[in-house]
């Protein structure tokens, strides 16, 4: 029988890895945040799993520095609890997880959608929905006897909408087709123009094409889209409209699936543009939410997305309360209630 090593830590390293952004937090036993690490986004569906796994290693090394352990034999803690965006599929979960166990970061290892650490984020226990709308948009649920309810969120493939990336994107097709005479007026066309301090949106467009504007920008003008929308524009107004619509959907199927909405169930909503807690996008979802399921509750969570999968860590590791209340308490308010 093999002897599996003691974890030099005792706990948990959290990964939650989005598509703009990672962050890592190794924590330990009893909830302590030892250190931490943020970098880039993880993109396994551009460069293959394995590499994007391998791409956190200076992110676990910086973490585990600042915990006091600037190198280390053998594995570093007691579990891993990665949760990941672009882990769409149970086939990419296991693949990431397979990637995981070549590197000697903890004892055991688990991979999910990181939807699923924004849920466990906005809830006490697994059970509800989560939404998550951030560079893209996905949801999935849980119910305590394990079972889930879970889209392919593949983008416009398998029918999603909306998302950071897509309001950009839609906002750009709106305010071209609005400079050149396809479309309608908008006042997104001059904002988004004057945002980036070209004299047209066709001139931004041209910029990103040559690649004088970085891609990664783009997402700027979702800011711009809100501005836009508060003067009263029309567009702009049914896009955060659509996309309300868009968040209310896909809780309300999920609701439907797990039988959860006849009864009183959290609806945790995370990511950057629902954090940004926008009333005109808020108002509209909580609105919406109220009339096609009155009993589910809305929760925003603000806290950082890394809290979810340190605290799915510690239910790994069967740690109790004080535990994950230290943990919370460590990353602030976790949770406020949409209203």
């Amino acid at each position: 029988m093999t002897h599996q090593p003691e974890p030099l830590l005792p706990g948990v390293l959290a990964i939650d890895a989005g598509n703009s952004k990672t962050d890592v937090a190794l924590i330990g036993a009893d909830g302590t945040v030892r250190g931490t690490a943020r970098g880039g986004g993880f993109t396994p569906q551009k460069i293959g799993g394995a590499a994007a796994v391998a791409g956190l290693a200076p992110l676990v090394a910086e973490a585990a520095a600042a915990a006091g352990y600037p190198s280390w034999n053998g594995v570093l803690t007691s579990h891993v609890s990665a949760c990941l965006a672009n882990a769409d599929l149970p086939v990419e979960e296991d693949a990431l997880r397979s990637a995981l166990e070549s590197h000697p970061w903890g004892a055991t290892n688990t991979v999910v959608n990181d939807t699923f650490g924004l849920l466990r984020a906005g809830t006490d226990g697994p059970r509800g929905v989560a939404v998550v709308c951030g560079a893209g948009i996905n949801c999935v649920g849980l119910l305590p006897d394990g079972r889930t309810a879970r889209f392919p969120a593949l983008g416009e493939l398998t029918g999603d909408w909306g998302g950071g990336s897509g309001l950009a994107g839609n906002s750009m097709w709106h305010a071209v087709r609005s400079e050149d005479g396809r479309g309608g007026p908008t006042a997104l066309a001059r904002a988004i123009a004057e945002h980036f301090g070209l004299p047209s949106a066709v001139a931004v467009a041209e910029a990103v094409h040559l690649g004088h504007l970085p891609t990664t920008r783009l997402h700027e003008i979702v800011r711009v889209l809100f501005a836009v929308a508060g003067d009263g524009d029309a567009v702009a107004l049914e896009l955060i409209d659509r996309q309300a619509d868009e968040i209310v959907r896909l809780a309300v199927v999920a609701l439907t699936r797990l039988e959860l909405l006849d009864a009183p169930a959290p609806v945790v909503l995370g990511g950057g543009v629902l954090a940004s807690r926008q009333p005109l996008l808020l108002d509209n979802l909580t609105a919406r939410l109220a009339e096609a399921a009155p009993l589910a509750e809305p929760r925003v969570v603000v806290a950082p997305p890394v809290l979810g999968a340190a605290l799915l860590g510690l239910d790994h590791l069967g740690a109790g309360e004080r535990a994950q209340a230290r943990l919370r308490e460590a990353y602030g308010a976790s949770r406020r209630v949409a209203t």
